[in-house]
């Protein structure tokens, strides 16, 4: 019986396959890689110190500068998204009009349950888009006001999650003092032809008698 091949630290090697040796290239022309040494001919990719980036496209417009910008005279940058912007995620009057029946209550709750605004954490709006002849209570985040104006024309309430929006003050601006009216054409011209009133002239004094 032969013995036992002894397996430890020293019989241990790579799987076959997981280790490939290196290319040497440069060997002659014979080898398919000699000459250019696989580096084609010419360009900055055949120089010495050539480097290639991950997100490189070719010397084309990366996707990164592609992007929508943040303009201002500070924010002239690229930015993937828009930190500061409010989200909303909408809803129209078309589909509270399909998957609902009279009377039934809207809530973000019902509406994720009938595959509408299935998004997390982001405030529901209520827009106009389509007709509504159902009476609904809607409770939302917000409304645009001609959904307002529909679901209240038809009988149903509307109910704000966050409590009613003050309304935004419009800017007046303040009115100028009025000019005075013109004179009409008739007065004008008789202004200009009645004389004025002549000032009366100093009486010149006499002269002196001369003595007898």
């Amino acid at each position: 019986m032969a013995d036992k091949e002894t397996i430890g630290l020293h019989t241990l090697k790579p799987a076959p396959g997981s280790r490939k040796a290196r290319k040497r290239v440069g060997r002659g022309e014979g080898s398919g890689t000699g000459k250019t040494s696989g580096r084609g001919q010419k360009g900055a990719g055949s120089r010495s110190g050539s480097k290639s980036r991950a997100n490189f496209e070719g010397g084309q417009m990366p996707i990164h500068m592609r992007m929508r910008k943040l303009r201002g005279p500070h924010m002239k940058k690229s930015m993937p998204f828009e930190p500061f912007r409010t989200h909303t995620q909408p809803v129209n009057l078309q589909d509270l009009e399909r998957r609902f029946d009279a009377g039934d209550e809207v809530t973000p709750e019902t509406l994720v349950g009938k595959g509408l605004a299935t998004r997390k954490d982001i405030d529901v709006k209520i827009l106009a888009k389509g007709e509504l002849t159902k009476k609904l209570t809607v409770r939302a985040h917000k409304f645009s006001a001609a959904a307002r104006a529909a679901i209240e024309a038809a009988g149903g309430t509307v109910e704000f999650i966050d409590g009613e929006p003050e309304e935004k003050k419009k800017r007046t601006r303040k009115a100028k003092p009025a000019a005075a009216p013109a004179p009409e054409p008739e007065a004008a011209a008789e202004a200009e032809e009645t004389p004025e009133a002549e000032e009366p002239e100093a009486a010149e004094p006499e002269a002196d008698e001369p003595e007898a």
